[in-house]
């Protein structure tokens, strides 16, 4: 399953930010601690959005977007555990 975010790097407090519109359609947004240098808030956007959804974070993939604070990540895992999980956040 593929699912479009919008990273907010070096945020005051981490988490969950609801649900934002975009031109290409709803993006969950999230907010890490991270800077943006050499992948670390990829990898805590990764880690922060596994935790959200009981997965593994090697389950999670910034697929599209890496250096962009829009990104689309891959998730591994069964598509309607997970769609019913993403419409109980935020």
């Amino acid at each position: 399953m593929e699912l479009r975010v919008k990273a907010q790097p070096r945020a005051r407090r981490p988490g969950l930010g609801g649900w934002a519109d975009s031109a290409t359609g709803p993006r969950l947004r999230l907010a890490v601690n991270a800077a943006p240098e050499d992948g670390r808030a990829n990898r805590a956007l990764c880690a922060l959005l596994a935790e959200a959804l009981h997965v593994p974070p090697s389950a999670i993939a910034v697929v599209q977007g890496a250096t962009s604070r829009e990104k689309t990540c891959r998730i591994l895992g069964d598509p309607a555990r997970l769609s019913e999980q993403l419409e109980t956040l935020a």
